[in-house]
């Protein structure tokens, strides 16, 4: 059958997490920053038929695609390693220790930001004509975004701070449902399946992904964007990471480690 137990599809969740943490440098970083590429490419895209055809919902339906590929693939996200990780530390795999998960997670940062980086130039370097013509409006509507999810959340203060801290949270229990969905099957489509459902579930709820917004506003800051680099490290991408990690950790790592690895006994009748 192509459906996996969640008993088993856990061991594998922390086969996963230790195989990640003993991958090499080399293979760490060009993973990470494959997928930082796939994912940047696949928001502006998402965004691109959102502006063009005025439904945001068609938007978030052809999202998940760039999640799909990169997953696939075998690439790393830092949202993914925030989940599967921990696990192999959680489970004393020998050899894993906390240096060993935030070398891993730093690694993957490092990767995922270079390849979103890439891609933030190249679409705007394309969409300017080489910088020689505004963005048009694609990197107007990008620009808004940016704003609006740094600005706008400073203009509320600790509430705002918190409000995409809990947006980054719920963000990655989605998307760390789509990596673990995906191995419940052992079928291509099954596993395509498994993973669209949640990925569209969080971009089309506006939910805050680190790896994306690693894209949108560095691009929308390349475009005129009104907010600083402190403006979007302090009221975006920090809280979003740490939101990130207490989603895919805490609401889904241990949640089914915990009750399909370290089960407890059964009740007597």
């Amino acid at each position: 059958m192509s459906y996996l137990e969640p008993s088993e599809f856990v061991t594998k969740m922390v086969d996963a997490g230790e195989s990640k943490i003993f991958m090499s440098k080399k293979d760490t970083l060009i993973r990470a920053f494959m997928a930082g590429a796939m994912l940047a490419l696949a928001a502006i895209f998402a965004i691109t038929v959102a502006t063009k055809t005025g439904s945001p919902l068609l938007g978030a339906v052809l999202f998940p695609v760039g999640f799909i590929m990169l997953y696939l693939m075998k690439f790393d996200l830092l949202t993914g390693v925030f989940t599967l990780v921990p696990l192999a530390l959680l489970d004393k795999r020998p050899g894993v220790d906390v240096k060993q998960v935030l070398r891993n997670w730093g690694l993957v940062f490092l990767g995922n930001l270079g390849g979103a980086l890439m891609v933030a130039f190249a679409m705007a370097f394309i969409l300017t004509y080489g910088f020689d013509t505004d963005g048009g409006v694609i990197a107007a509507k990008v620009g808004h975004i940016g704003e609006a999810r740094t600005l706008g959340y400073k203009s509320h203060g600790i509430g705002g701070w918190f409000t995409i801290f809990i947006r980054g949270m719920l963000c990655n229990w989605m998307v760390s449902m789509g990596v673990v969905g995906a191995m419940i099957s052992t079928s291509a489509t099954g596993k395509m399946l498994a993973m669209w459902m949640p990925i569209m579930l969080f971009f089309f709820m506006g939910f805050e992904h680190s790896i994306v917004n690693m894209f949108l506003f560095p691009f929308s800051m390349i475009m005129g964007g009104g907010f600083t680099l402190v403006d979007y490290l302090v009221w975006n991408e920090i809280p979003t990471v740490l939101g990130n990690i207490v989603g895919g950790f805490v609401l889904v790592g241990l949640p089914l480690y915990y009750t399909h690895v370290k089960t407890s006994p059964q009740r007597n009748a």
